[in-house]
């Protein structure tokens, strides 16, 4: 897969492109269920594939105050859209200046000068462009000037076998209730956290439960507080179990502005300072939990321990 990250050092193809633009934050089954539909009709047209995205959510320029938190950052996206074979993902850089690119221009600039597009495949209710001002008519009246086809997918409810519709806000919904569950079943993955392993007070440590402490990002989604039975993996891809808190440790402290995601390994022994860390939620334990003294939080640790073991199998 190749990322374009200046549309002024485009491909262009000779076969052209089939073509799907969006956000893609998580790239869940609804997703990847459109990129199937895009690779099935560059089949057809001997042409090739490509994501357009943005390296943010548009939200965050035009309406801060109500932007979605982010479910996978960039980095993890590009990874999630490579497995899906793609041949080209286009970032966008969206601020300002990109937001106030009219509908027809961007097509101009992104689409047809950019990736010679073929088809276009994006659902029913797509807008794009300043203020929201393109469509699927606006696509569809562009592509029969410039000879492209549109296919906008019928609002069509995707579903998991439970009957749970599959969107980017199911999925925060089901992560800001503790439901790691649900949101695997949407994504079609484990929801995964990503970051760097800093310095804390190695009070865990001190009381015989070490933690791994990653700082939590303001635009990042987090799942509810509380305790979590996780797979952690390390930068050699090795993976090991884990019990995960991720809260304000009342225990300890009044007040603290942002939640602290604590791994600790099961059984591991050895320094995690500084490395980059990938932490899947696979199950919800408990709640956070103020406790009374240390004795009476180091007796639920153990039972955190030995209830990660049984989630984990």
């Amino acid at each position: 897969m190749e990322v374009i990250r200046d549309i002024d050092w485009c491909p262009r193809p000779d076969r052209g492109c089939v073509v799907t633009i969006g956000q893609y934050d998580g790239v869940h089954r609804g997703h990847r269920a459109v990129v199937s539909e895009m690779h099935r009709i560059a089949a057809e047209l001997n042409a090739r594939t490509a994501v357009v995205t943005f390296d943010v959510h548009p939200a965050t320029v035009v309406r801060p105050e109500s932007a979605p938190l982010e479910l996978s950052d960039l980095d993890q996206k590009l990874e999630l859209l490579a497995d899906t074979g793609v041949d080209y993902v286009v970032v966008v850089s969206f601020d300002e200046r990109q937001a106030a690119v009219a509908a027809p221009d961007f097509v101009d600039q992104v689409l047809i000068d950019c990736l010679n597009v073929r088809a276009v495949v994006v659902g029913a209710d797509f807008h794009f462009g300043r203020g929201r001002g393109g469509n699927v008519a606006t696509l569809t009246s562009m592509g029969e000037q410039h000879g492209f086809d549109v296919l906008g997918l019928p609002l069509v409810k995707q579903a998991t076998s439970e009957g749970e519709v599959i969107s980017s806000t199911a999925v925060r919904t089901a992560l800001a209730h503790g439901d790691v569950q649900k949101a695997q079943r949407l994504l079609g993955r484990p929801y995964e956290i990503r970051g760097a392993v800093g310095h804390g007070d190695r009070r865990g440590r001190t009381i015989g439960f070490p933690t791994a402490n990653i700082p939590t990002e303001d635009r990042t989604q987090l799942p509810a507080e509380g305790v979590y039975a996780a797979i952690y993996e390390r930068p050699d891809g090795s993976t090991h179990k884990a019990a995960v808190n991720i809260g304000r440790r009342p225990t300890f402290y009044e007040f603290v502005d942002r939640p602290l995601l604590e791994a600790h390994l099961i059984g591991f022994r050895g320094d995690l300072y500084d490395e980059q860390a990938k932490i899947r939620f696979l199950r919800h334990l408990r709640g956070e939990i103020r406790f009374d003294g240390i004795h009476s939080l180091k007796a639920q640790l153990e039972k955190d321990i030995e209830a990660a073991l049984a989630a984990l199998g």
